[in-house]
């Protein structure tokens, strides 16, 4: 099978402009019955008819390409005919077991740690967690506090790890915070490898990673206030933070840091995993070695819920029954999520990746030398993002144009979302069978909603 067997074929066809009178109507019904919590409505005002590959039909015929792949989860395409097939083979047979063993479960396991670097290779343990990234950062939190017999977390400025609650202590983002009074106490958030917006106002050439630094004399001034951490979590590419991209040598100094204080590093793959940065997992870019690992969204096939917790062994301490969840032993999406890898292996589509997101990048980062309100184009493989400014001369970040800029882009046929400080970068994580024909249209598409903007 080819990958553009995979999508439907052509560009993108607008048949009638979002929102079509076919999905006004089920809008408006969402909106009297659901929760005012909903969030991608709100961004991509249509109703799903179907989906397959790399693009969305609404509901009023609109064919869409889709660069946001729900949120990175749908990693081989929707809708893709291995994932399908295992799926439905396996709940003819057994669809939950909670934690009982089973060959299905048996071959997931496998597989999970099969794409481990060399170094890790038998020295990890695979801990199911309830079917959300949220819990798995959940589980990792409980693991290391329970490992080590301590209590604080450091975690990073823009990270972003769940909304459950523990998640959201450890998550960067204020505004879900407001209205929650008492989150996980001891979380100490460390300045990033934030270079387009160094928190302490320096520059790289010249900065000597003060901001791993100052993690480090967190640890080793007795006075820094923070006491001794059982872990620290971090992505090594943030994605809700705006695709940003850590420097390596940060990278490397953070875990040369936790090494040296024996503080377990907790690396957050939940959206970045899964071969979406051009590697099996974006820590590997720096060659550092992760103590835990999280990983969910693309895991499960592309769209069956799964998430897992990969932790050195000796780490695993706990008792039975200290992290459960009853949907842990979800078997059609372990099913799926090997028929997933499967593919990604015959096909060589880490490599893909690579290739066709650096062909994305370079296109659109010509656009940005076009715009004068837009500012950095960054990321690796199908994780990108691009920083929409005021435009007058500062980099202050612009909701309201990157919100049109999203708008304009649907009206043409392409689907991205918003995140990074203020909502003011426009993300680009495509599924990964995204081929070079999508790469091309989505930078036409943005080009043109970018001039659209631009001359309004």
């Amino acid at each position: 099978m080819d990958i553009a067997d995979l999508s439907f074929p052509g560009a993108p066809s607008i048949r009638i402009p979002p929102p079509g009178p076919a999905s006004r109507a089920l809008l408006e019904r969402q909106a009297e019955r659901e929760s005012n919590a909903r969030t991608y409505p709100r961004g991509f005002p249509f109703a799903v008819a179907r989906a397959r590959g790399a693009t969305v039909e609404d509901v009023d015929g609109n064919v869409y390409i889709d660069a946001w792949a729900g949120a990175g989860t749908v990693c081989v395409g929707h809708n893709h005919p291995d994932v399908i097939a295992a799926a439905t083979e396996q709940m003819g047979q057994a669809i939950h077991t909670l934690d009982l063993p089973s060959p299905t479960k048996d071959r997931f396991t496998t597989k999970v740690l099969s794409l481990l670097p060399e170094s890790l290779q038998g020295k990890m343990k695979i801990h199911f967690a309830a079917p959300t990234g949220a819990d798995a950062t959940e589980a990792a939190i409980k693991l290391v506090k329970t490992a080590t017999g301590r209590r604080s977390i450091l975690s990073f400025q823009g990270g972003y790890h769940g909304m459950t609650h523990g998640a959201l202590s450890v998550t960067g983002s204020r505004d879900p915070k407001d209205a929650i009074a008492n989150l996980m106490p001891d979380v100490h958030f460390m300045p990033y490898g934030y270079c387009y917006r160094c928190a302490l106002g320096l520059k790289p050439e010249s900065c000597d990673l003060a901001c791993a630094k100052f993690t480090e004399s967190v640890l080793a001034d007795p006075s820094s206030g923070v006491t001794k951490p059982a872990g620290i979590i971090l992505e090594a590419v943030q994605g809700e933070g705006g695709s940003v991209v850590a420097p390596v040598p940060f990278l490397r100094r953070i875990a040369e840091i936790a090494k040296a204080h024996q503080v377990p590093l907790i690396v957050d793959e939940i959206q970045a995993g899964m071969g979406r940065t051009g590697r099996w997992f974006a820590f590997e870019h720096a060659g550092i070695e992760p103590d835990v690992i999280l990983m969910s969204k693309a895991i499960g096939g592309g769209g069956f819920p799964m998430a897992v917790v990969l932790y050195r062994k000796e780490l695993d301490v706990w008792k039975p029954g200290a992290h459960v969840g009853t949907f842990r032993g979800f078997l059609p999406a372990m099913a799926a999520g090997v028929a997933a890898i499967e593919f990604m292996q015959s096909h060589d589509i880490v490599a893909h990746v690579a290739e066709v997101g650096a062909r994305l990048k370079a296109g659109l980062s010509r656009v940005v030398e076009k715009r004068s309100f837009l500012g950095e184009c960054r990321g690796l493989g199908f994780m990108l993002g691009v920083e929409v400014l005021e435009g007058d001369g500062t980099k202050t970040p612009s909701y309201e144009k990157a919100k049109r800029v999203r708008a304009e882009c649907l009206r043409r046929g392409l689907m991205v979302e918003l995140a990074g400080r203020h909502d003011g970068v426009v993300r680009f994580i495509p599924s990964l069978v995204f081929t070079a024909e999508h790469a091309d249209a989505t930078i036409r598409i943005f080009d043109e909603a970018t001039a659209a903007v631009e001359a309004a």
